[in-house]
């Protein structure tokens, strides 16, 4: 086991699942309460790597955060730095390719709550903010939670985005499915043997999980 690339894996799966929990609560409480008839659009787009081939995705990630993509040229002008092959790069593909793990779980959370609850705090003059504090999180904290056990354990899998953004690097993007990759390409079963037993356990722990979550949601 290359503790190096447990830690590395560990890391981008953390931020990953912090930066969604962030971004993805907002546009997942947008997409439950809005009545925009072009909603589905939108929900379109957050699904789109569910069925999208990775290696799509990255392909079009690469393209953009080349060079002479918009985003190599932004990172490139604002911070001199080069996306593809780096940790950032392999950041940036996973928060995309994780977007729905994360939003899905938490727009079925507000969509499923009872909304006169939330009705009653605004009649008693509590702000929006508070009452989403301290009546909407509370009442959705399973599917929130959820969300992000499931984006976390997906970003911990996740390869044909990773390799095609950030390739096979050493303590820059190898993680542990590209390690078992590299472990597979070099004829070493055993290490590759050890390090998906580690994956699939976790995997199974992760779902029990999630499992759990669900049931505790439908009796409250």
């Amino acid at each position: 086991m290359e503790w190096g690339t447990v830690w590395l894996t560990m890391r981008l799966a953390t931020v990953v699942t912090t930066i969604l929990f962030f971004v993805g609560l907002p546009l997942a409480y947008w997409l439950a309460m809005t009545r925009w008839r072009w909603r589905f659009l939108i929900e379109a787009v957050v699904a789109l790597p569910l069925v999208l081939p990775p290696t799509v995705l990255g392909f079009y990630l690469l393209l953009a955060m080349g060079p002479h993509g918009p985003l190599g040229q932004v990172a490139n002008r604002l911070f001199g730095m080069r996306l593809p092959f780096s940790f950032t790069g392999i950041l940036i593909g996973a928060v995309f390719f994780n977007i729905p793990f994360a939003v899905r779980p938490f727009a079925a959370a507000f969509a499923g709550m009872d909304r006169t609850l939330i009705e009653a705090s605004w009649c008693l003059r509590v702000s929006k903010f508070e009452t989403f504090r301290r009546i909407t999180l509370p009442l959705c904290w399973p599917g929130i939670l959820t969300g992000l056990i499931l984006t976390f354990a997906h970003t911990v899998g996740e390869f044909g985005v990773v390799l095609m953004v950030g390739g096979n690097i050493p303590g820059v993007t190898r993680t542990l499915s590209i390690s078992i990759y590299d472990s597979v390409q070099g004829l070493d079963y055993a290490s590759a043997g050890q390090t998906a037993s580690v994956l699939l356990a976790f995997a199974f722990i992760v779902l029990c999980v999630t499992q759990w979550l669900g049931k505790r949601g439908e009796a409250t």
